[in-house]
């Protein structure tokens, strides 16, 4: 069920699904639903509509959710101490083994961070907000109804140490923090200021301490007009970045990576290129979760590559601290190429799918006029033809549409979906190959 409120989507599973629900690739993060108020009436007055939020904690069934969080946990415990051993056996093979070989221990694996963080579900986890974003903001927009208002705050001051309502009677007094999004018009608050109104009823209400930053729970507070949730986060940090380890300027979400190769359904066998990958968001996401294709990454930039070539060997590390005893490469290689004179046959590649420079960071929109059309023109060479299939990112849209029209004999347009890509409204387009016969520069070989 998608949420009014954009980027939120709601749907119910058995708490024991939770180790599957982290599984999902397409989404940033997780929470478990404690109550949803799809009509919520807020009072005009400012001082009367907060004490109301106030009034809301006690009123709320927090028993289940919190049970979720504490299975949530445990799950994540396991697997830290699962990757502890993981890591340690691999520090005594490498002791024990005297050939001398350097068997890469110098590649910092913090990419595992997000994939072993935790396994979760709820009874009701929504996903598609990104916290990172939303820290440390605040917008009052009241001109524009879909204004967002967003910022964690804490609540009052610590309180004396008591017993954990959290379900087993902990003598550990937990720590939590409250982030409020708030979007909307019709409001006479902040999100400051419900965050911290609504966060002193929690912290009295379970004698909790507060605490911004080495939180155990974050309780959330979803506002959208008129539509109120409130939830508890399964994920500490948002789940785009579980492959990267080395960011560049305009690195991906691994989470739009995702969508955009599913987008163009690959099928065992396929090849599939991203000639401008970056720092490799888009194989690297597509070599884990469809290693039945062939993917190649390229780009101009030397920096570029290298840095994909880093989180490649991170991958592969991190594959080998898994449990598998005979580690499995990854079906992904990575070359320094020019996009316009790629160093492939015609018609050799089932699928594209790249993330293309939107003349901002990189590039310009003056030099996306002459480079679209030359990018359309050589992908359309390499492409097969009538079968071949391109998915591409762009938020130079005007440049795009104008580069297409010239080449509508090669690419027929299919769907398009508009994404938010850092603030910037961007879209995906998906494209087939016609069958007609693209112009060969030069003999392959």
């Amino acid at each position: 069920r998608i949420s009014r409120d954009r980027g939120k989507i709601y749907f119910e599973v058995p708490a024991r699904s939770l180790p599957q629900v982290h599984r999902l690739r397409s989404v940033d993060n997780l929470f478990v639903v404690v109550q949803e108020f799809k009509d919520y009436q807020f009072k005009e007055n400012k001082e009367d509509a907060l004490k109301d939020l106030e009034d809301l904690v006690k009123k709320l069934p927090w028993t289940d959710p919190l049970k979720v969080w504490e299975l949530n946990n445990s799950l994540k415990k396991k697997k830290t101490k699962r990757k502890k051993h993981n890591l340690q056996s691999t520090a005594s093979k490498e002791k024990l083994n005297d050939d001398g070989e350097d068997e890469g221990a110098d590649q910092k694996d913090s990419g595992e961070q997000e994939d072993s963080a935790q396994n979760t579900a709820g009874v009701e986890p929504a996903v598609g907000q990104d916290r990172e974003k939303t820290q440390g903001n605040e917008e009052d927009d009241h001109e524009q109804s879909d204004a967002k208002d967003e910022l964690q705050a804490g609540c009052g001051s610590e309180t004396k140490a008591g017993d954990s309502k959290t379900g087993k009677g902990e003598a550990k007094v937990l720590r939590f923090r409250v982030t409020c999004n708030r979007a909307g018009d019709k409001h006479s608050f902040t999100s400051n200021e419900a965050a911290r109104d609504f966060g002193g009823a929690v912290q009295e209400h379970f004698q909790w301490k507060a605490d911004m930053t080495n939180f155990d729970v974050e309780v959330l507070l979803n506002i959208h007009n008129n539509e109120v949730v409130v939830g508890i986060a399964l994920t500490e940090e948002s789940l785009h970045r579980r492959n990267i380890t080395h960011f560049g300027p305009t690195t991906l979400r691994s989470t739009l990576a995702y969508g955009m190769l599913r987008l163009c359904d690959p099928q065992p066998t396929d090849i599939i290129i991203d000639p401008m990958c970056g720092t490799g968001a888009i194989p690297i996401e597509g070599a884990t979760e469809w290693p039945g294709c062939y993917h190649i990454a390229g780009d101009n930039n030397p920096q570029a590559v290298k840095r994909a070539a880093n989180n490649i060997c991170s991958l592969l590390k991190k594959n080998e601290n898994k449990e598998s005893s005979t580690p499995l490469g990854i079906p992904l290689d990575i070359i320094q190429w020019d996009i316009c004179n790629l160093p492939l046959r015609t018609g050799s590649v089932d699928i594209i799918v790249t993330d293309m420079p939107f003349g901002k960071r990189i590039g310009s929109k003056k030099k996306n006029w002459d480079l679209y059309p030359a990018c359309l023109m050589e992908m359309g060479r390499i492409c097969t033809p009538g079968t071949g299939r391109a998915v591409l990112l762009t938020q130079d849209k005007k440049c795009f549409a104008k580069a297409l029209s010239r080449l509508g004999h090669i690419w027929r347009r299919g769907q398009t979906v508009w994404v938010n890509v850092g603030g910037l409204h961007a879209a995906v387009y998906l494209l087939k190959r016609t069958w007609e016969r693209a112009e060969e520069k030069r003999p392959f070989w």
